[in-house]
């Protein structure tokens, strides 16, 4: 996973151009299930218009005196404002800093600026070289284009004996960020390798790799007849550091994904929970009142909330294969309990006798170690049907894994169905 990011994490991005189908196209070669699909710029979607294509190809502001550059693109594409119109003049140094966004509670760090759908211009500097601009004129250069084009995103369907499916949705449109942008569509990755090697799928599994916001919407506007059959979705942002989990829940905060989440990191002791309320990545477009889908968020350290979001400093460094291997695993177990079984029921009338399988003491002594035993009565206990795996882990507070474990011995020994 961390090959494929040092890979992708040059490339400039945004919301249309040649970076993101660059980026997209990446993930087609890697793994050939996806499909990339286009929308025309002009073309309504819902409230909403599909933007200009853009594309740079260089960027930078220079000191005539000394010619040095300042802000040059071609050292880290941070410097630009994203979608910026393209500009060549001249100007003095007052005129110039209206121009140049900087971060100024940390220095050395570059901002990532947009301006999506207003024309404009401009560069970001970290605090330091701003104070070091030396006075005098600069030439002012932003090499780029706004054209009628396509914004593209791909899409990925493996199907499954039922109809019902399970979504993964992740975002490919900013440019230099490692976990922000580049840690979601690399785990989404993974996990599709994942789901392809399960033998005789039961259910259905869609993938989505969308320039955020404009590119969900453009998705739903597509699919939405077909999306009536999600019966859980997992929005995957900022997913490869090693600090928190975070779960960004659903309006509706018992549904399947969320519940799902809070399981699988019940052992967790570094797990952040935020309401809807909280909500800032695409849980905005797939969770909306007409469309509905019963989608959670899912994050390490949650956008927003880390020092080195939306900066430079959301560098390689901060992407961690252990952190990746931890957020893959978390799917893992969630897919392994949705394929294991999603609703258990009870094959026994009253409690199994568990002592015949030397699980359960044969004397009744005090302190006798019962606690393996206890874990599957009650599970049993909870396998009604009614209530699925989810549920039943959270409410008898054992791991995901380990319901996933007593799942299975229990089918084993024909005591659940």
């Amino acid at each position: 996973m961390i090959f494929h990011i040092k890979k992708l994490f040059p490339i400039c991005r945004s919301i249309t151009g040649a970076g993101t189908l660059k980026t997209l196209n990446y993930f087609k070669k890697i793994n050939p299930s996806f499909k990339i699909i286009s929308f025309q710029s002009g073309q309504k979607v819902f409230d909403w218009t599909v933007p200009l294509e853009w594309n740079i190809k260089n960027a930078y502001i220079k000191h005539l005196k000394s010619g040095k550059k300042f802000a040059n693109f071609n050292d880290n594409n941070l410097h630009v404002v994203n979608f910026s119109t393209k500009i060549k003049k001249i100007l003095d140094l007052k005129a110039l800093k209206k121009y140049i966004h900087i971060q100024k509670k940390q220095p050395k760090a570059i901002p990532y600026v947009t301006s999506y759908y207003k024309k404009t211009w401009g560069f970001c500097l970290n605090q330091i070289q701003f104070k070091s601009l030396p006075k005098g004129k600069y030439e002012v250069l932003i090499d780029s284009n706004h054209k009628k084009g396509q914004l593209n995103l791909a899409s990925a369907i493996l199907k499954g004996k039922s109809k019902k499916e399970i979504f993964f949705s992740s975002y490919v449109c900013h440019p230099s960020m490692a976990n922000n942008e580049l840690s979601g569509p690399v785990l989404l990755n993974e996990i599709l390798n994942y789901v392809k090697n399960i033998k005789n799928r039961k259910f259905t599994y869609r993938f989505a790799l969308v320039p955020e916001t404009i590119g969900s919407i453009c998705y739903i506007h597509r699919f939405k007849n077909n999306l009536k059959n999600i019966i859980a979705g997992y929005n995957l942002s900022c997913v490869g550091d090693e600090r928190n989990y975070s779960i960004i829940k659903n309006q509706d905060e018992n549904c399947i994904s969320t519940q799902s989440l809070e399981s699988a990191l019940v052992s967790k002791k570094n797990v952040k929970i935020y309401s809807y309320l909280d909500r800032g990545s695409d849980e905005r477009q797939y969770c909306s009142p007409l469309i509905k889908i019963p989608l959670s968020g899912f994050c390490r350290s949650k956008y927003g909330t880390f020092k080195e979001y939306h900066t430079s400093l959301d560098d390689l460094n901060l992407v961690t294969q252990k952190g990746m291997e931890q957020s893959l695993q978390v799917f893992k177990t969630i897919i392994s309990s949705f394929e294991g079984g999603l609703r258990p029921i009870s094959n026994v009338y009253c409690e199994p006798k568990l002592d015949k399988l030397g699980i359960y003491p044969t004397l009744s002594i005090k302190n006798n170690d019962k606690k393996y035993a206890k874990k599957i009565l009650n599970f049993l206990a909870y396998s009604d049907g009614k209530r699925n795996i989810f549920e039943i882990a959270k409410k008898i507070n054992i791991d995901l894994n380990q319901i996933n474990l007593i799942s299975k011995f229990c089918k084993k020994n024909k005591y659940i169905k």
